[in-house]
């Protein structure tokens, strides 16, 4: 019994092996479908094949879903996950460290997507539950479905979408020997002297069938290094220019009588820099593999295992630099405009040379185990089982120098001019005052210019040494998170052909799934064993490059390998910052899910209407363990563990519909309640105080005054929630084109927010400790109670959006432009939080375009894509994530190729060249102080990645 009538060119693609997870379990019957009604198999090769089985899988669909195929076995459209899957319509990609790596689905960010591997959830390598897309191997997908509007069936839910990635099935895929190489430059030069700016990426796929085609192996294996250049002007901030007077009228600053123009109240100035020219590598090495093996008709078992070893070398060099305001009062303003200081000279600030590298240390191993029997003609059962597990390790190291250590004196001061840009600020040399020679390695001392250590307070070994007290101890610091999660799952499942009037199938199961992630928060202050003198510069390498900000550079060395080599002393910083154990954390998770799902099949008024029903009732465990910090009289942080935990049921019912008014031309529509669970940083216990050494805050009886505070995680959050509604319009007009126009809402049930509740802190006081100055009689505080920053439940808003797309080949045009075509899609959304907020990741307009020409093995393509500004993650202080604006970019890629399948010349027969040039325009990323987009904060460029690819299949 069939589930429905499948259209021809479907059972061909599906007979071929393009099948999907929804309708996998029909490949079967499509293939002896074919073979009934005497259909050959289409042999669809290249882009326009990739196209083409996507469509097919996309028509067959009950839900709203974007699908991406391979053109062939290992041979994705474009060299990673990530970049394929953000040209598809309603996606978008977020570019990192000048790769895209994260992806928003309808306006949500990664970490509200869920994301599966043949259907089973799959692990990030990220802080968070977000999977970083660039990191997984594009040679082992076969197939990517995004589910835009879920089943009962789909069970890594998120409330922007689902992406299910797919690997080949060995028996039903073409046996196979592929080999590829791909040779990769970036067009800029590398700034730094110990890294080149050349890589490459080898893999090779086989699948073959054995014993009688009854059992089937997929192996992958694959081998990168891949660089990134990357010049960054990252600013401060903007601060307010000092235009207070003295009583006779004079300027509080005398500098504000040297401004050649006009100042007005309210002008701000950039307070600062910290630019630098970053390097970096990526190595990925991985393993997958996938054994199928059918030794009855009635029973199949798939076993895949995916291994990856993930290595990310990077340095960041440059210059840290007070400005106006917050670096020095000495600077003269020399151009204003609307409200903006854009032009001026300073000095009177040490700059910080900073030589900065990071180091990232990844492993992911995943497998399951997949067996299906047949239990009668209409009925089968699934046992899945699979685990997981994720290690990473980030060693950032901050190294500083200069001129000398704080406190040493007659250390020569910078001086710059400076100019605001549209890339931010631009230097140059002071009018009137030498600059400092950066470059000079026999002028640069190991050591930091500026007294930051005031955390060392409390250290003995750096007390007692006259004009040198412990905040001048500080020469570096060290960053070391580490991070583990395991995730494991048990599901089975019962499958069946039903004869309940409209109701045609049936798919219900109980799935069990157990989720661990641990964050262990390490870091350290590092001295120079010179302290308190300085010394030389070990070793140096040569020169960084700033001219981009029109500074000429400055001495290079491996700070990491210093680091590693036990140079430094270290002072552990749990000793000294709540923050260490405050973010050090384990979270457990248990889910059990019951669901089931109903397919229907019938007719109304002549038309066919297919789709499903069904629910998901799932129950949630969750726990945390961590640390509630503060700190004692002496300085040092105070730990104690802490623990919470929380139970919960959700039930969340789907609906799709689908109805094919005209032939080839479907309406669809779904209703239902989506879920992400809450992330996973905010569920952790832990909680951390802070007391104001303020008299006024310490004798105030205002709690909005009062000086207790803090901030903590909640382990009872639920997760975040909409009721969702689609409707869409699809139109497949020809074999490989089609036009679609759908309107989604979400109306956000529950999103999670920044509040500020009333706590008690009277169990930390220390008396002699929180009181009042001297001056005020050492008084205890007036209020033990104050302000503790919380992430809550309870905020609601909406997300609605509009999405527009066409595939359109030109041969319908006219036969003499078969080959020529265009893919374009185009997104529009807006949407708000109840306090006002925004939702990271959506931007309100999304535009993509891919056009192409093939013909008899020669290719060519265009592709760009386009977002809006949208919210965005970096790292900060202690590698912890902030959140930023990105204004957004417009990328542009190409690919040229030719396949000399199609040349007659048998020695060259499988073989495959391509050339891809990607960021063609070398776009940047700009990130700015709020809606002022002259008010830049970052500005980043990553240059032309140019790659020459060679494909064989054997």
């Amino acid at each position: 019994m069939k589930n429905f009538k499948l259209n021809l060119l479907t059972v061909a693609l599906i007979a071929a092996g393009a099948s999907s997870a929804a309708v996998a379990q029909q490949t079967s019957d499509a293939s002896e479908q074919a073979k009934e009604e005497g259909i050959e198999v289409i042999a669809v090769t290249g882009y326009r094949g990739s196209l083409q089985k996507a469509q097919a899988i996309k028509m067959s669909e009950s839900s709203v879903v974007e699908v991406l195929s391979a053109e062939d076995i290992g041979k994705l459209p474009d060299t990673s996950i990530a970049e394929s899957l953000a040209r598809l319509p309603g996606l978008a990609g977020e570019r990192r460290n000048g790769r895209t790596s994260g992806l928003s689905v309808r306006g949500f960010n990664e970490n509200y997507v869920g994301t599966s591997l043949n259907g089973r959830e799959l692990l990030g390598m990220g802080d968070n539950r977000g999977v970083e897309y660039d990191l997984y191997p594009s040679e082992i997908v076969s197939t990517a479905v995004v589910y835009k509007t879920p089943d009962a069936t789909v069970l890594a839910q998120g409330i922007g979408g689902t992406i299910d990635l797919q690997t080949v099935r060995p028996l039903t895929a073409e046996s196979t020997l592929t080999f590829n190489a791909n040779f990769e430059q970036n067009g800029k030069s590398s700034g730094n002297p110990d890294f080149d700016n050349s890589g490459h990426r080898f893999s090779i796929n086989f699948v073959d069938k054995f014993l009688d085609d009854t059992v089937g192996v997929a192996l992958v294996v694959s081998s990168m290094e891949t660089p990134r250049q990357e010049e960054q002007f990252r600013g401060w901030g903007f601060a307010t220019v000092n235009l207070a007077r003295n009583p006779d009228g004079s300027f509080v600053n005398p500098r504000r009588a040297t401004d050649t123009v006009t100042v007005p109240e309210g002008t701000v100035v950039s307070g600062g820099h910290d630019s630098f020219t970053r390097s970096a590598m990526l190595e990925r090495d991985s393993f997958a593999a996938i054994v199928e093996y059918m030794p009855t008709d009635k029973l199949t078992l798939k076993f895949d295992a995916l291994y990856i070893d993930f290595t990310e070398n990077d340095v960041r060099r440059g210059l840290e630099e007070g400005g106006a305001e917050w670096g020095t009062g000495d600077y003269t303003i020399t151009g204003v405009e609307n409200g903006l200081v854009t032009s001026g000279y300073y000095d009177g600030f040490h700059s910080v040379v900073r030589n900065d590298a990071r180091s990232q240390e990844a492993d992911l191993m995943t497998f399951g185990l997949n067996l299906e029997y047949e239990l009668s003609d209409d009925w089968t059962a699934q046992l899945d089982v699979s685990s997981g597990k994720v290690e990473k390790t980030i060693t950032d190291v901050e190294s500083y120098s200069g001129v000398g250590r704080a406190g040493i004196a007659g250390r020569p001061l910078a001086a710059r001019s400076w100019n605001l840009t549209s890339t931010g600020v631009v230097y140059s040399d002071h009018p009137t005052l030498p600059s400092v020679d950066y470059t000079d390695a026999s002028l640069m001392r190991l050591a930091g210019p500026q007294a930051w250590g005031g955390a060392l307070n409390p250290i003995s070994r750096f007390q007692g040494v006259p004009g040198f007290g412990p905040d001048t101890a500080q020469d570096g610091f060290v960053n070391q998170p580490v991070f583990e999660e395991t995730l494991d799952s048990l599901r089975l499942q019962f499958n069946g052909f039903v004869n309940w009037g409209i109701i045609t199938g049936v798919e219900t199961g109980i799935a069990y799934q157990e989720r661990a992630k641990s964050k262990i928060n390490n870091g350290a202050f590092l001295t120079a064993p010179s302290w308190p003198g300085d010394v030389a510069i070990p070793n140096p390498l040569g020169v960084a490059d700033l001219s981009f900000v029109g500074i000429e550079g400055v001495t290079a060395y491996d700070s990491l390998g210093l680091y590693n080599s036990g140079y430094y002393i270290e002072t552990d910083a749990a000793l000294l910052e709540n923050g260490r154990f405050g973010d050090t954390y384990k979270i457990d998770e248990e889910l059990t899910t019951l669901f089931a799902k109903f397919d229907m099949n019938t007719e109304v008024a002549g038309m066919m209407v297919q789709g499903n029903f069904g629910v998901q009732v799932i129950n949630a465990k969750q726990s945390g363990e961590g640390f509630s910090t503060t700190s004692n009289a002496q300085g040092f942080t105070v730990a104690t563990p802490v623990s919470d935990s929380d139970d919960y049921t959700d039930i969340l019912p789907t609906l799709n519909l689908s109805v094919e008014v005209a032939d080839r031309q479907y309406v669809r529509t779904a209703m239902s309640k989506v879920i992400s669970r809450p992330r996973m940083d905010n569920l952790r216990p832990n909680a951390q105080v802070t007391f104001q050494f303020n008299d006024g805050n310490i004798l105030s009886d205002d709690p909005a005054n009062s000086p207790w505070g803090g901030n903590a995680g909640n382990t009872q959050l639920k997760p975040l929630e909409a009721n969702q509604f689609d409707l869409a319009y699809e139109n497949y007009y020809h074999d490989n084109g089609f036009f679609a126009a759908s309107f989604f809402f979400k109306d956000l049930k529950n999103w999670h927010r920044n509040e500020t509740v009333i706590a008690d802190f009277s169990d930390v006081y220390i008396p002699g400790f929180h009181q009042s100055s001297d001056a005020t009689g050492n008084q205890p505080p007036a209020l033990f109670v104050g302000g503790l920053s919380q992430v809550t439940d309870g905020l609601q808003g909406f997300v609605r959006g509009y999405e527009f797309q066409a595939s359109v080949p030109f041969e319908i045009v006219h036969e003499a432009l078969d080959g020529f075509g265009v893919v374009a899609s185009a997104t529009f959304m807006d949407g708000k939080l109840d306090d006002g907020g925004r939702v990271p990741g959506l931007s309100e307009e999304i535009y993509t375009l891919t056009a192409y020409y093939e013909y008899k093995g020669f290719e060519f393509r265009i592709s760009g894509t386009k977002r809006d500004a949208f919210l965005s993650e970096t790292r900060g202080l202690s590698l912890s994530l902030a959140t930023v604006e990105d204004i957004g970019a417009e990328l542009w890629d190409a690919q040229i190729g030719y396949d000399f399948s199609e040349s007659n010349i048998d020695a060259l027969d499988g073989l495959r060249l391509t050339f891809q040039v990607q960021n063609i325009t070398d776009e940047p990323t700009l990130k700015t102080n709020g809606a002022d987009i002259r008010q830049v904060t970052e500005y980043q460029s990553f240059g032309t990645n140019y790659m020459l690819g060679l494909n064989y299949k054997f």
